[in-house]
């Protein structure tokens, strides 16, 4: 990939510190920390007006990212070139060891130094960076040739099924999706879009029987929330009573009675816009995805002012990533989509989520950063 030298090379490092700091786009960075502190007040209030054991957390782990982020941005996007493979191949690691020593009720965590980390997560940038240095460093006239698309195939699946087989169905799907977009975005032939669909809907019997049994139970519950009230339909079915009681202006902060008296499962995790969409009703909810509307638009949007095509992929897969989180998560509790376990992005409890955006961002602001050096 050929970085363009930088113009300030010879100038005072103080200079050239601060012109890259007057280049940061501040939209993108205000958004996060909003999106973050409305997590933190979100978490005080699933917990019933504490600090502990989620908020005090979720902070801190909110100002650490953030100082991370802003640090990403001052480092050149070349440096991330570099990294590319390595990320790519010790998360593909990092997923095979978790299928033998992860933790937790299913095996979706390893133990580092004390923390739970999710690799499955990480492993959504890590492909974002492998396809875009892939489709960089590919020559224009392979990109209609159906063999060139092999390789950034088995990119997506092998991740995408080891994760799946954890089991994290949601977040496997997530990751094969998301490598599919941006195939889709750099151009991929509108035969192999046909090749493609027609063999998923082929192989749908195939995969049907391949899910476990809650799987299963959660796609059929989705359609009909009732036929498991008291089991599977449950969350749905107290997300949607939770959902409809907040009206347009809300119950009020700290006031939800669906959370407050624990009607709401994985209120903190999940289900988190539940509890705020209860107490800050319609406007309040609208509001909230309004402001990831604006950070998904400013981050796509620079994507079609930088030059490389590694620059581009990241950006776009960037944007995509959160939006898809965004889509996810609030499909799933409002009962549009089955219930596949997807955070809501900077504002649900979770520390390798909430790490892995605010990485992602900090690399699309160094790309803003960055883009103009000639």
């Amino acid at each position: 990939m050929n970085f363009k030298s930088n113009k300030f090379s010879t100038d005072n490092p103080t200079k050239i510190l601060l012109t890259k700091f007057l280049k940061i786009n501040w939209v993108i960075v205000l958004c996060v920390v909003f999106l973050g502190l409305v997590g933190v007040a979100a978490l005080y209030s699933a917990a019933g007006g504490n600090w502990n054991p989620w908020a005090k957390s979720h902070l801190t782990r909110l100002i650490i990212g953030v100082f991370l982020m802003f640090i990403i941005t001052f480092i050149h996007p070349k440096f991330f070139y570099k990294l590319t493979l390595i990320s790519f191949l010790l998360g593909l690691l990092s997923l095979v060891f978790v299928n033998f020593f992860g933790v937790g009720s299913v095996q979706r965590w390893i133990t580092i130094g004390g923390l739970n980390v999710q690799p499955s997560e990480l492993m959504k940038f890590a492909l974002i960076l492998m396809l875009a240095r892939y489709f960089d460093q590919l020559s224009k006239i392979n990109f209609n040739r159906l063999f060139s698309y092999v390789i950034p195939i088995l990119y997506i699946i092998i991740p995408g099924l080891i994760v799946i087989s954890q089991p994290d169905l949601g977040t496997g799907l997530t990751i094969i999706i998301l490598g599919f977009a941006i195939l889709f975005y750099v151009g991929v032939s509108l035969k192999f879009v046909f090749i493609f669909l027609l063999t998923f809907i082929s192989s749908v019997p195939i995969i049907w029987q391949q899910l476990y049994n809650y799987q299963k139970n959660r796609i059929l519950v989705f359609l009909n929330p009732e036929i498991d009230s008291l089991g599977s339909g449950y969350q749905i079915i107290q997300s949607k009573i939770a959902i409809g009681s907040g009206g347009l202006f809300g119950k009020g902060y700290l006031l939800g009675s669906q959370s407050r008296l624990n009607y709401l499962p994985e209120k903190h995790t999940d289900f988190i816009f539940t509890l705020i969409s209860e107490e800050l009703g319609f406007f309040g909810a609208m509001t909230i995805i309004l402001i990831f509307c604006v950070l998904i638009a400013s981050i796509v949007k620079i994507s079609f002012t930088v030059d490389t095509l590694f620059s581009k992929v990241i950006v776009f897969g960037v944007g995509l990533l959160i939006f898809l989180y965004l889509t996810l998560n609030i499909g799933m509790v409002c009962g549009l989509l089955p219930v596949v376990g997807a955070p809501l992005p900077l504002i649900s409890y979770g520390g390798t989520s909430l790490f892995t955006i605010l990485i992602s961002v900090g690399v699309v602001l160094s790309i803003n950063v960055h883009k103009n050096e000639a």
